[in-house]
């Protein structure tokens, strides 16, 4: 394993090894502080006097030394810590020979509110009184902070949990509680069955005046889903899927649940989306309890999937673990590659590879500017890690396991995946490992295609001249001034080829080859219409010379929706590079029509969207009238109201047309329909019928572009008194949407005390791509950046500046943007300030290129529309 850094740096001495812990926790909720005690079982390799592990905000006492053989031979350890380096030392009066011992200690510590370590989540319960729980979040590095312990992926151990609690109160760890005994003062010593050996990342208990549901037994699996009162009715859909979920895996990796127990945990305040906690998985509110009556399909899917995905991690992940933190991609990727199968069985009506096409989209987005990054790199210090954490990883990964699955063929890569899995249970692999299986289980040279798409960054055009393939580094433009591209040379690319059929012919059979540095020729069978990237898989650009383009645009029905979506996203990717212009691009969208699925139109809203940032006064009209020529034919065929068996994705769509329409369109019978829902429903204060929830968020998004009186003041309220964390989110997201500076900057001071932090700078993000406020808004970063740097989770401000390319419209005011976070670099995410700052720097560009010819490119819409 190569790392960038000196290992001895950061990494723990070898010679000591720990293989089970005792741990007994008990929380002072009202205190904010806890005190535990462990015993820890080390296997000790080679002489030495001191024993080093990982520590962090604790204070730690009483530390002995025994020989488990000779309980009565215990020797005190001395204590010292090296706060930087986060470790504790455990120095003995004389040497320690080779064998087994048993570390002992005493330590306490504080329930910080830094959504990290052993933390404190609040709440209010039905009668207004705040409710306080203890959790954890331990990944990467945080379990120091809760109890002294070897901190890293690859040291394994059996973990045994005690915690001594209120009486009243919920204990939840990763295992099953056996034993409950009541303590003299009243409280109870509750204890949970052992773990298989895991690392310290996954260890977890949770405490607090929480409810379980009744168990659902899964094939002889208890599960369950815990919740602050009141709550349950929320439940229904995860268990569901949790149950779905448990028998796919354990079928489709031919291994069982490696637990004894599944509780799934929703918790108020939350940093991430899950963390997958063997046996006691851990979500926000709003990923794991919905009302399927009032939620939409989106909100749905979304629940399934993080639900599946956290669960697929049992077996990648927590049964078989990275070795270090630069194989977490693999851990990231391929929970969300099976998330994908999995809630593709789940609701197949879902069509979720088709759904994923903007999510790879937008990784696609950061993967073409030269600030990118290998998806797998050597990774030193820890903290490195928290960079990965980000689309590449979850998407650009799952993608390329998607191409290479569909590559060598979905029973094979299962195979190999099951082979991988068997062999390495309990224990910890690099890469490589996976690439083996598969290598065996398929005999392709499945390591020298996967290699040039997870070791450099970036990912290829693949462009077809005549009979020929070639390919070359794809970017959004040159790198900019000081930065060295990450983007890679040449890649060894699968290929999927056919033809479109000529007139009552059935056309080729598609034709698989990898094209490698030199251009390759397609057979006379697959010259003609050809289609690239055949079925849609490939992690590639394809750029078709525009006759083809248009060509193929005039058999859209042949092709399936999601190679449709990527010849509209192929052809976006190319304009924003420009090496194509817009008006290509609008004349491309025209011809999708009355297209019925929802994927193909994601490009479209992009483009719309970002002219409509850059339109000078004199350009809006142009842009209205392209939003109505383009979506107008979609949003009259759909409307506003469901009709009776329409296809699972159509709301989707639906949704998608009511906002464009409404926002970017500016159409006056959109905006005044959805302002008549709104003002009769309960939201509005009307009597009338609850908005839909599938057009809901579209439709408070068309309400708030009117800025009516009263309006803002009724979405607070409806904010405030939510009765499903679905609908929390939605009306933030409206809060957010008001085209108006001060309502901007009331909003981002909502973001700044009242919304939780876990949505707090979500807010912010949104608020950044406003508009009309975001000038404004990023003038109030600027001012209160020291706030949010502690308000915050680390990994937040980094991903408020995701929206950071909304500033485009104004050249000047993007480059102070960018002048002000190089003077104030962040810690955590440095790479993806980068990249959202060089994402800016496109849109300036493509804004300067476009805005001349904006209206005229734009009016091509009308001209060519088949609507």
């Amino acid at each position: 394993m190569t790392l960038n850094t000196d290992e001895k740096d950061f990494r723990l001495p070898r010679d000591v090894v720990p293989t089970r812990y005792e741990l007994t926790i008990a929380p002072d909720l009202g205190a904010a502080t806890f005190v535990g005690h462990e015993r820890i079982n080390l296997d000790v390799s080679s002489e030495t006097r001191s024993i080093v592990c990982n520590a962090k905000e604790l204070q730690i006492s009483r530390a002995t030394l025994n020989w488990p053989d000779d309980s009565n031979h215990r020797v005190g350890l001395e204590i010292s810590f090296n706060e930087d380096l986060e470790r504790v030392t455990f120095s003995a009066p004389r040497q320690i020979l080779p064998g087994s011992y048993i570390l002992e200690c005493e330590f306490a510590g504080i329930l910080n509110d830094k959504l990290c370590g052993f933390y404190r989540s609040t709440f209010r319960d039905e009668a207004g009184e705040e409710q306080v729980i203890a959790t954890t979040q331990f990944e990467s590095t945080d379990a120091r902070r809760a109890f002294p312990c070897w901190d890293e992926p690859d040291r394994k151990a059996v973990f045994a949990v005690t915690l001594e609690v209120n009486a009243d109160l919920l204990a939840i760890s990763n295992g099953a509680e056996f034993r409950s005994t009541e303590l003299p003062d009243g409280k109870c010593r509750l204890e949970f069955t052992e773990t298989i050996p895991m690392s310290t990342y996954l260890v977890a208990f949770v405490v607090g005046p929480l409810e379980a549901t009744d168990v659902v037994d899964v094939d002889g699996i208890p599960l369950r889903v815990v919740h602050t009162a009141g709550k349950e009715r929320l439940t229904s859909f995860a268990l569901e899927a949790g149950a779905h979920a448990l028998g796919f895996y354990a079928k489709y990796f031919d291994q069982p649940y490696p637990g004894d127990k599944l509780d799934l945990v929703a918790i108020p305040d939350f940093a991430f989306g899950a963390m997958e906690n063997l046996g006691c998985v851990t979500f926000r509110e709003a990923a794991l309890l919905t009302d399927p009556a009032t939620s939409s399909r989106d909100e749905l899917e979304r629940v399934a999937g993080v639900v599946e995905h956290e669960l697929a991690h049992m077996w990648f992940g927590d049964l078989v673990t990275m070795g270090w933190w630069e194989g977490i991609w693999l851990n990231e990727a391929f929970a969300t590659f099976m998330e994908m199968l999995c809630v593709d069985a789940f609701r197949p009506s879902w069509d979720r590879w088709v759904g994923f096409a903007p999510s790879r989209e937008a990784a696609l987005a950061v993967d073409g500017v030269h600030s990118t990054r290998p998806i797998e790199y050597p990774v030193g210090p820890p903290k490195e890690a928290e960079g990965m954490f980000d689309l590449l990883t979850y998407e650009k990964g799952c993608g390329v396991l998607r191409m290479l699955e569909q590559h060598i063929g979905a029973d094979v890569f299962r195979d190999g995946v099951r082979t991988y899995l068997k062999a390495h249970a309990y224990g910890n692999t690099v890469t490589n490992d996976l690439w083996n299986a598969l290598e065996d289980a398929s005999g392709a040279p499945v390591r020298d295609v996967m290699n040039t798409f997870i070791l450099q960054g970036g990912h290829p055009l693949v462009s077809l001249h005549g009979d020929a393939l070639s390919q070359q580094p794809f970017s959004f433009g040159p790198p900019p001034p000081g930065v060295e591209s990450s983007i890679g040379d040449v890649w060894n690319v699968p290929i999927a080829v056919r033809a479109l059929p000529a007139a009552g012919g059935s056309g080729a059979p598609v034709r698989h080859l990898v094209l490698g540095p030199e251009p390759t020729r397609i057979d006379e069978a697959h010259q003609g219409l050809a289609v690239l990237n055949a079925g849609g898989w490939g992690v590639f650009r394809v750029g078709y010379e525009n006759e083809h383009r248009l060509a193929l645009a005039e058999h859209l029905p042949e092709l399936t929706p999601l190679e449709r979506a990527n010849l509209l996203s192929d052809t976006w990717a190319t304009t924003l590079a420009g090496l194509n212009g817009l008006r290509e691009f609008i004349v491309l969208a025209s011809r999708l029509g009355l297209e019925p699925d929802p994927a193909p139109w994601a490009s479209v809203g992009s483009a719309l969207v970002l002219a409509n940032r850059i339109a000078l006064p004199e350009d809006e009209a142009a842009v209205h009238e392209a939003a109505a020529a383009l979506l107008g034919p979609t949003y009259r065929n759909l409307g506003f109201d469901a009709a009776s068996e329409e296809g699972d994705r159509t709301p989707s769509l639906r949704s998608l047309a009511i906002n464009l329409m409404g926002t970017v369109g500016a159409d006056a019978g959109v905006r005044n329909e959805a302002a008549r829902r709104f003002d009769a429903s309960p939201i509005g204060g009307g009597s009338g019928p609850a908005i839909p929830a599938d057009i809901e968020s579209a439709t408070l998004a068309v309400v708030a572009q009117l800025v009516r009186p009263g309006d803002y003041d009724a979405l607070l309220e409806r904010y405030r008194s939510a009765s499903t964390p679905q609908e929390e989110m939605r009306s933030l997201g409206a809060l957010a949407s008001f085209p108006d500076v001060d309502l901007c900057l009331r909003t981002f001071d909502l973001a700044l005390t009242e919304v939780r932090t876990q949505n707090g700078f979500s807010v912010i993000a949104a608020l950044l791509a406003n508009r009309v406020g975001n000038q404004a808004v990023w003038t109030r970063i600027t001012e209160t950046w020291d706030i949010i740097l502690e308000r915050f989770p680390k990994n937040a401000p980094p991903r408020i500046l995701d929206s950071l390319p909304a500033l485009c419209a104004d050249v000047d005011f993007a480059r102070g943007a960018i002048a002000f976070l190089k003077d104030h670099p962040l810690a955590s995410g440095p790479r993806r300030v980068a990249q959202s700052a060089e994402r800016l720097n496109v849109n300036v560009a493509f804004a300067a290129r476009e805005r001349p010819g904006l209206a005229d490119s734009l009016r091509a819409a009308g001209t060519h529309s088949v609507g």
